[in-house]
This record gives C-alpha cells, sequence and structure tokens, in this order.
C-alpha cells in the first residue's frame, strides 16, 4: 500500500490531463527498469501469534529498529507508518504484513540482491526481539479476529467498505501476502501489448507460485486460496477486465474504466477524508460530496488508481499481482517470469502468440479454477502445466535474449530454475506444504514456522 503523497500535485480539471498521467509513463527500453514487491507474515516466536503494532515484540519497535540501515521514517501524524530509502519502501500493511517495495532496477541479478539484502536486514532485527517471518499466500493458523489491525487511516475506510462489497475483502486485507513486479512500457502500443500478455498468464504464475492451502491450521480445499479471496473482494475493482482484450484498449479506455470505479477516500492536510463510494467524475466537475466545490489533484488520481485491484494493475508502470507469497529463494523467481516474457521483443511477441486466441471464457475458467486445481486445472485437450512449460521457455529466451549477466557470467534465465522444475512435474509451494502437514507434521500446523521460517 502505497505511503501517503508528500507533495498534492497540479490541479486536474479535464479528462485529458488523467489520460496525459499515464502517458507519462511511457519510457524508451533503455531505461525500462524492474520493482519487486514481496510482503511477509510478522510473527513471536513464544506463541507464533502474529505481531501487533504496539507490544514485545512489535511492528513499531521493528521499524525503529530497521532505521539503523538508514532507513528513514514515513510518518502519518505522530505514527510511525514506514520507511524509505534509496527509492525503496518498506510499508505497513492492513494486518502488520511486512513489505518492501523495490527501488526500479536494470536486471533481475539487482532486484534479487535487493531482496536478499532487505531479508538479511529483517532477520537480523526481527531474531533478537524474538520474532520472525515466514513467506506464504495466506495466513496459515490465526482467524481474522486474531489479526491486529494497523494504525493506518485509509486502512479504517478500506475495512468498511470492504464489508459492503464482497465475504472475503477483509481476509485479503489482514490476512494474505503476495509477490508482484513492477515493469515499464515504451508507448500506448506497448502497454496494451504487455497488458494482455500479462493478464492472460496471470494464472499460469498463480499455478506455479501457488502457496497458501491452510486456513486456521488445517488444508483449505485450495493450492492458492490468496487467489481466492480476490474473486469475493470486491467486483468493482477485481476481476479479467474484458475490456483489455477488446479493439480500442488504451490509455483512455483504462481511464474511463477507472472513473467507473467507486472511490475510497481523499488525502487532505495530513488527514484522509472518507470519499468510499463516490464518483471520481464528479470529483473533476467539483462535485464530489465529500469536497464539495474541490477539484482533484493528480496525487488524488494517483491514489485512486492503487484502489483498484486487477491481476494487471496500470498506473505509470504496469503491475503483475498474481502470485502468493513465498519462500526466501524463490523470490526473485517472479521478476525472472515477466522480465522474460514482456522485456525482450521476440518473447513478447511469442508470449503473445500463445494467448492471442484464448476465449474471454477461457480467460474466466482459467481465473476461477486455477486457485484450486493449480496446474493441474484442464486446458484445451491438456493442462496449465503445459501451459507454464511453454510460457517458461518463452521468458528463458527472453532472459537469455536480454543477455544481462553477473559478476559470475551468468545471464539472468538461471533464476527460472525452480519454476522449471515445479512446471516440469515437480510439486508446487503448497503441495510440499501440504504433504508435510499430512505426513512429517502430523497435522500441526505449529511445525510449518520451523521449517520455513526466513
Amino acid at each position: 500500500m502505497s505511503a501517503p503523497p508528500q507533495t498534492p500535485g497540479e490541479p486536474i480539471t479535464d479528462r485529458g490531463q488523467l489520460v496525459a498521467y499515464l502517458e507519462a509513463g511511457c519510457k524508451p527500453p533503455a531505461d525500462w527498469r524492474i520493482g519487486t514487491e514481496h510482503e511477509k507474515f510478522a510473527y513471536r516466536w513464544r506463541d507464533l501469534r502474529p505481531l501487533a503494532y504496539d507490544g514485545e515484540p512489535g511492528i513499531r519497535g521493528l521499524l525503529e529498529e530497521m532505521q539503523r540501515f538508514g532507513w528513514t521514517p514515513l510518518m502519518e501524524g505522530e505514527t510511525l507508518i514506514g520507511l524509505t530509502m534509496k527509492g525503496c519502501n518498506i510499508t505497513l500493511e492492513p494486518g502488520g504484513q511486512f513489505e518492501l517495495s523495490g527501488a526500479p532496477l536494470e536486471t533481475v541479478h539487482q532486484a534479487c540482491r535487493e531482496v536478499n539484502t532487505h531479508l538479511n536486514q529483517v532477520r537480523e532485527c526481527s531474531e533478537p526481539m524474538g520474532a520472525g517471518m515466514i513467506g506464504m499466500g495466506f495466513q496459515p493458523k490465526w482467524p481474522l479476529s486474531e489479526i491486529p489491525r494497523m494504525p493506518k487511516a485509509r486502512y479504517g475506510i478500506m475495512r468498511a467498505w470492504m464489508q459492503k462489497k464482497g465475504k472475503l475483502g477483509l481476509d485479503m486485507m489482514h490476512r494474505t501476502c503476495t509477490i508482484q513486479v513492477n515493469l515499464d512500457y515504451a508507448d500506448e502500443a506497448d502497454m496494451v501489448r504487455k497488458f494482455r500478455v500479462g493478464l492472460a498468464l496471470q494464472p499460469v504464475a498463480t499455478a506455479l507460485f501457488a502457496n497458501s492451502p491452510f486456513t486456521e491450521g488445517a488444508p483449505n480445499g485450495y493450492l492458492s486460496y490468496r487467489s481466492h479471496t480476490w474473486t469475493d473482494t470486491d467486483p468493482d475493482r477485481c476481476g479479467i477486465l474484458p475490456f483489455v482484450f477488446e479493439e480500442g484498449m488504451g490509455f483512455e479506455r483504462y481511464v474511463d474504466h477507472v472513473l467507473d470505479v467507486p472511490m475510497y477516500f481523499v488525502y487532505r492536510d495530513g488527514e484522509y477524508i472518507d470519499a468510499s463510494g463516490q464518483s471520481f467524475r464528479d470529483f473533476l466537475e467539483g462535485r464530489l460530496p465529500a469536497l464539495p466545490g474541490e477539484v482533484p489533484t493528480t496525487s488524488d488520481w494517483a491514489d485512486h488508481l492503487t484502489t483498484l485491484f486487477p491481476e494487471v494493475r496500470l498506473k505509470r508502470f504496469l503491475e503483475m499481482r498474481g502470485a502468493d507469497g513465498g519462500p526466501w529463494d524463490s523470490i526473485c523467481g517472479l521478476p525472472a517470469l515477466w522480465v522474460g516474457l514482456l522485456y525482450d521483443q521476440t518473447a513478447l511477441d511469442a508470449a503473445w502468440d500463445l494467448v492471442k486466441d484464448w476465449s474471454l471464457e477461457e480467460h474466466q475458467t482459467l481465473r476461477d479454477s486455477v486457485p484450486r486445481q493449480g496446474l493441474d486445472t484442464p486446458f484445451r485437450g491438456g493442462s496449465v502445466r503445459q501451459v507454464a512449460q511453454r510460457v517458461l521457455a518463452i521468458a528463458e529466451s527472453g532472459l537469455r535474449g536480454r543477455n544481462r549477466l553477473d559478476s559470475w557470467k551468468r545471464d539472468e534465465s538461471h533464476f527460472l530454475g525452480q519454476l522449471q522444475e515445479v512446471a516440469a512435474g515437480g510439486p508446487c509451494p503448497a503441495q510440499g506444504l501440504l504433504e508435510a502437514f499430512h505426513e512429517e507434521w502430523d497435522g500441526n500446523i505449529d511445525k510449518l514456522y520451523a521449517d520455513i521460517a526466513y
């Protein structure tokens, strides 16, 4: 989740400015960057409970301790809500999930070093406090009633609205963790091609990274329950976005979609003003009930863009949002997958050729079925596993084509190794955990923490 804006931005009075805001994200390929985000569940060793904001240990104490590495505090009034340093942010998520929003970097090698540095810092600070971290897509042990709530004003507004829109919105906010990667586009046509490929193939990423098979200490019948929560969160903000695959898709079409999504809030003078359910179109005309007579700023538009939750989200870059949180050594696989598919033109063309004739019904079936069945989801006479193998071959080719080498002269394709093992027939992370639950842990979910802690 975003930190409060530091400047209000320019006033917006017409739709064209909203389109121009997105167009300003266009960059030449030489300037394309990779931003990796990942969330973890923080817990205290003595009883495995999630960390509250206050307490010993607590989220606030962990944020304070992290500052010894040079992180600068982000404040909401007198409340410490995050940290920032050199283009990175550590953010405070609704249920205390601990997120790194990485800096825009040139290579997957750099992104992976950033991940490793961050997790080493987190471990160095949390262990003396008696706290740990696990990477999963859904909180495996504790019910929603036991999840602490973080003191961030926008979350109070969101919680109230979520309860009006779906049955699993509060679970999504408080009990899920994800990995995502943010990528650039050259122009409108490039954005559209990447958006379409990204949306079509998110179920493949979900299947490969599926890692949320437990709810409240027992198997829940899903491989990615995190992905399932989005299907009953808020129909206005989620879904497969059929219009993205239609003729006429572009910045203007996406702006029209965003304008039709009800607002959550407006940030003014250090406070979040509840505008839930109100219209950004009315805001443009100075008729927003929450702020009568005022027009929005570019910061308001940027905030509103972050309150949509499709599997691919357009801002001044594209966010790939389909993967569960996972083990330390798997995080770097997600940027490798999407960079390989989207940052090499030959690979992007091959990925588009793979998905361009998929129907909307097929997109929806994959979205609905993969959270439960994963790579074994039937598709076109085969399964998603066969699709994943083709996708990974394309991604590997794209990464080899980029030829970005590390100090050992390795290109970025080696980060796909674990994913290739899964696609070749190995268990996805969730299946490995389920096997351990039934055989090694004797049905005791507490043993998970010892086995998979960072």
